[in-house]
């Protein structure tokens, strides 16, 4: 019986995708695990690199064990019943929940759930679940600098899954069909191959837990702009362009899942930050001019816009921050002055995360 089991679940991964896919997969160094609902116990039949790091297990260890293993005293049993519910559904979620290392140590984790379909009858196959380590919520508390100090990082530098990759994933990607196309959600930033007879080729930025579809048509924006989470414990970015690494200095991997304060320093004015909290806690659009400092610790002026971004139904779902560093204001080739850049990237935003959520509706095969 046991060895049936066994037989089930290493050929539920391996039957149904192809070994591009699979390869894929394996190389990506983010937490996620695969697990099947036709098997008995819904157990997991993939589990990545990353997740292996994250919770301290060997494969062997995790491979056939059902996630709930990884619950513990104070794991919340209504978020486990909401993440119950949605798999009965067939239908993604998202969650913020309490897990446990091996070790025993608890943490907390923003979790991503998502159904794959299958192409030829249109059936849930698999689920996959993205992990990505966050911080308890707490009030934050500020320094006499002006920089708000939390007293520990989004998570321990062994626990970042968050990153950047290059995959060219191919015809694979049509292997798994979610409700957004490939939903492998905050940490699984793919970079994919559309079908080229009816579509471009696009680069998927590696963003964290927006959809596939979202960050297609942020990527399209060339201006340096950040959306951040108010809806998250301490408000992480949840999608930095490249305009933006490219004036910091730092890689996605180091912006993705921190609050914004990390551009922050000794010199930075206090009360320009307390403008900027202000504004968002009234959610007003506001524009400032802000002391920051790059990777290299180098400074520099920021012209910085700041406004909400509300869903199709009018509730605030994101804040977008668009940076102008000054000296460079004028020197935009369309003509644009600074405050029209600002108003571009806020209305392209906007365009793109509310057809998204105007277009979504429930994960039904």
């Amino acid at each position: 019986m046991e060895s049936q089991l066994n037989f089930n679940i290493e050929n539920s991964f391996d039957s149904r995708y192809s070994f591009c896919a699979r390869q894929a997969l394996d190389d990506l160094p983010y937490s996620f695990t695969i697990t099947d609902p036709s098997i008995s116990g819904h157990p997991i039949v993939f589990a990545s690199e990353g997740f292996l790091k994250v919770f301290g297990y060997s494969k062997d260890e995790v491979v056939g064990k059902n996630g709930r293993v990884f619950q513990g005293p104070k794991t919340d049993r209504k978020s486990v019943m909401e993440i119950r519910e949605a798999i009965r559904e067939e239908r993604s979620m998202q969650i913020n929940l309490l897990n446990y290392r091996k070790d025993g140590t608890p943490f907390w984790m923003l979790f991503h759930l998502s159904p794959v379909f299958s192409e030829e009858d249109g059936r849930v196959v698999h689920f996959v679940g993205v992990q990505l380590p966050i911080l308890p919520p707490r009030r934050p508390r500020w320094s006499a600098s002006g920089v708000v100090r939390n007293g520990a990082n989004l998570c321990e530098e062994g626990d970042r899954v968050c990153g950047n990759t290059n995959i060219m994933f191919g015809s694979c990607r049509r292997e798994l069909c979610s409700d957004t196309p490939v939903e492998l959600s905050r940490v699984l930033a793919l970079e994919s191959v559309l079908d080229d007879s009816s579509r471009e080729r696009h680069s998927l930025p590696r963003a964290g837990i927006l959809s596939s579809s979202l960050n297609i048509s942020l990527g399209r924006i060339k201006q340096s702009f950040v959306l951040t989470d108010p809806h998250l414990p301490d408000m992480p970015i949840v999608y930095a362009s490249d305009a933006f690494l490219r004036m910091t200095g730092y890689a996605r991997d180091e912006v993705l899942g921190h609050n914004c304060r990390f551009l922050s320093g000794a010199d930075t004015d206090f009360s320009t930050l307390y403008q900027i909290k202000e504004s968002i806690k009234t959610e007003q659009a506001c524009t400032v001019r802000i002391l920051n400092y790059r990777k290299d610790k180098s400074s520099f002026w920021n012209y910085l816009h700041i406004s909400p971004v509300r869903n199709a139904s009018g509730k605030v779902a994101y804040f977008v921050g668009v940076q102008i560093e000054e000296g460079c204001k004028n020197q935009d080739r369309n003509g644009l002055c600074p405050e029209m850049r600002h108003r571009s990237v806020v209305g392209a935003v906007k365009v793109a995360v509310r057809s998204l959520s105007m277009g979504a509706g429930p994960s039904r095969s």
